[in-house]
């Protein structure tokens, strides 16, 4: 999919400015994990942002967000044109995802002396479990927990905190993240397996219908192609994985 074949109508839809706007989120440190000497980001998240907006034929501008729940916050502000974001209902609501073009694994760490030995234990009447409010796992354990209490923090490292003071059940996290939180605690354990996995999707405004389509096309042969096997590798980054084919898993409907 060369630059020259990106539908003009696409071009002036999704990048109205006549530059792609693509809105990072630098608080996941597996797709946004290292900067330039002028304080660019670099990793796979802005390579995924700089492959689209060549292939659309327009410089590109990344936009910053320190959280994933202010960049999504934003969608209707018209401060982006694209948004790398993990894909939740509650976001679909005003972003027009395409399939995840990779996935991180959620799971839970548990205290020491903990009486839970797997995921599908956590999920039961009096546990409590702390997590990052709107992070995407936050917002799919908002979307799926049947009997067991959920416990949110502002970010990560307060969740931990709010894990380790109020003596919770589990803490619920991206497994690379925990692999270092394990390393706190004496004798914690990381459970096997995962509650789910987070789509990290490109997404655009709803109304931008040609534009969301063009778009899950893109993603879809960035993972055919090899290219998100390929900036995964050049990151170095453990824990991230290429995603499948889109399915009718897709939140872009």
């Amino acid at each position: 999919m060369n630059p020259q074949n990106a539908d003009p109508d696409v071009r002036a839809e999704l990048a109205p400015t006549g530059t792609l706007r693509a809105a990072i989120n630098t608080g996941n440190f597996l797709l946004v994990n290292s900067q330039t000497t002028n304080g660019d980001p670099t990793g796979v998240s802005p390579d995924i942002a700089a492959e689209i907006a060549r292939r659309l034929g327009t410089p590109l501008e990344l936009v910053l967000y320190p959280d994933p729940g202010l960049l999504s916050d934003a969608a209707t502000a018209g401060e982006w044109d694209i948004g790398n974001i993990g894909a939740e209902r509650q976001r679909a609501q005003s972003i027009a995802f395409s399939a995840a073009y990779c996935e991180i694994a959620s799971t839970y760490l548990v205290p020491a002396d903990s009486q839970i030995h797997a995921v599908d234990e956590v999920d039961r009447p009096g546990n409590r479990i702390a997590t990052k409010g709107r992070a995407a796992y936050g917002l799919w354990l908002e979307n799926n927990l049947q009997h067991a209490e959920l416990v949110r923090s502002t970010t990560i490292d307060d969740s931990f905190d709010t894990f380790v003071e109020q003596k919770l059940d589990a803490l619920a996290g991206l497994r690379p993240r925990l692999l270092s939180d394990v390393a706190r605690l004496p004798g914690a354990r990381i459970l096997e397996g995962q509650f789910s996995a987070v789509q990290q999707s490109v997404g655009t405004l709803r109304d931008r219908h040609a534009s969301a389509a063009w778009i899950a096309e893109v993603v879809e042969d960035l993972k055919v192609s090899g290219f998100v096997a390929e900036v995964i590798a050049k990151h170095n980054v453990s824990g991230l994985s290429v995603a499948p084919l889109a399915s009718s898993r897709s939140l872009t409907g």
